[in-house]
């Protein structure tokens, strides 16, 4: 009995010293849509044990699905935010959407069907469309069923949390890609996924996008080490440049500050006050029209060797690339403290037809919020790290220099 109780504590010991020393790891999906959109996956409890797809959303201020609650069973349903709770409360009033497409929501938005429920009605907005809808409030279980512990991914190694997600029906997500139910929101509000990522696993993202629809990239939830195959011995983190992630008062997404826009040696100005956007929803990254204007200039120059071709939409620069392919200058992003976040050609020439490449950035008109919103086409390949317990944004630039990309994670499981 003796013997049985300390193997039983040295096999608890070690899955608490695995667990300890890992993320949770997921896969990241490129969907073959006209934006580009990206999707991972977690297990729910409700109704009942099952995966679910859901859009990765560097900005949504909750999570929110389609689980919606039949009538008939709303009365006894267990997980229902009610509306005269906090959190109901607090969602509407601090944590909610914000588009002038949203009527407020009430406690008699949703009265026809569920008066007798009290439920708590909030609204979404489709990261597709921008179009407005309502979901009900429930309390939720997320599982996460694969660890990584470094060098191997380690299986049934539950971690599982509570949110206050949207229930929704799954009208609300067309046109979502096919199989996508849901958004996961990955943002620093106190309702999106990292807020409820406990000890041992930090409030860290690092998400790396594939280019590619055949094979996945991985998204990690929690510090490393992370390592891609073929350099299995390459700490990614070892790759990484760092700079402080910014806040915003009207948003629960990551923003970073850009002085200036450098290429080929010449350094276009970013204003003191301009507002830079990390988004996952964006294809291009959309300057607004005074810079975009100074780059479209400077990089006609540095390119007026290369043929010219039809312009493309939304494109305003694109290419003839029938002769001898393309190669055009990095594009540095030189952040606030002096670091440089690189666009190689992998990442600022999208090749549009056969013969024609774009410049993939996007005029994004004169008074645009922000003055910059970097699109996932420049950050695929790129390895990225959100670290929401200090603040701080890593980098890695084109993981190509490297021999490597998004899709050479190891998922294999070690038996």
């Amino acid at each position: 009995m003796q013997s049985y109780i300390l193997v039983l504590i040295q096999i608890i010991a070690i899955v608490h010293d695995a667990l300890a020393s890992s993320s949770l790891v997921v896969p990241v999906n490129k969907h073959a849509t006209a934006n580009s959109l990206y999707s991972t996956h977690a297990y729910f409890n409700y109704p009942q044990y099952h995966q679910q797809n859901l859009l990765i959303d560097l900005d949504a201020p909750f999570m929110w699905r389609s689980s919606f609650p039949h009538q008939e069973m709303c009365e006894a349903c267990p997980n229902l935010v009610r509306c005269e709770e906090f959190q109901c409360t607090d969602l509407r009033t601090t944590f909610s959407y914000e588009s002038p497409l949203c009527a407020p929501p009430t406690n008699n938005s949703m009265d026809d069907e569920y008066n007798y429920c009290e439920i708590c009605p909030v609204n979404v907005i489709s990261p597709v469309t921008g179009e407005c809808s309502q979901v009900i409030t429930t309390y939720d279980q997320f599982m996460f069923t694969r660890s990584y512990g470094g060098k191997n991914v380690i299986p049934h190694n539950l971690y599982v949390i509570y949110p206050t997600v949207g229930s929704t029906p799954t009208w609300t997500f067309d046109p979502f890609p096919s199989s996508v139910v849901g958004v996961i929101a990955l943002s620093s509000s106190p309702y999106a996924l990292p807020a409820y990522l406990r000890n041992p696993v930090n409030r860290i993202i690092a998400l790396c996008l594939p280019s590619t629809v055949s094979t996945p990239g991985v998204l990690f939830l929690g510090n490393g080490p992370y390592y891609l195959n073929p350099e299995s011995n390459v700490d990614i983190r070892s790759l990484l440049s760092y700079t402080e992630l910014l806040k915003h008062p009207k948003a629960f997404g990551y923003f970073i500050g850009v002085n200036a826009i450098v290429i080929k040696n010449r350094s276009i100005n970013v204003p003191a006050n301009a507002t830079t956007k990390i988004s996952t929803l964006d294809p291009y990254t959309k300057l607004r029209t005074d810079i975009y204007n100074d780059v479209f200039r400077r990089f006609s120059r540095v390119t007026k060797r290369i043929p010219p071709a039809k312009l493309v939409a939304p494109f305003g620069l694109c290419f003839n690339t029938s002769v001898n392919g393309i190669k055009v200058p990095d594009i540095d992003l030189v952040l606030q403290d002096g670091k440089k976040w690189t666009i190689s050609t992998a990442n600022s020439i999208k090749q549009v037809m056969e013969d024609v490449a774009c410049l993939a950035v996007v005029d994004n008109g004169p008074t645009s919020e922000h003055a910059i919103v970097v699109g996932t086409y420049q950050f695929e390949d790129n390895f990225l790290l959100f670290n929401l317990e200090n603040s701080t944004f890593g980098f890695s630039s084109s993981l190509l220099h490297r021999h490597t990309s998004c899709s050479n994670f190891n998922f294999t499981v070690d038996q």
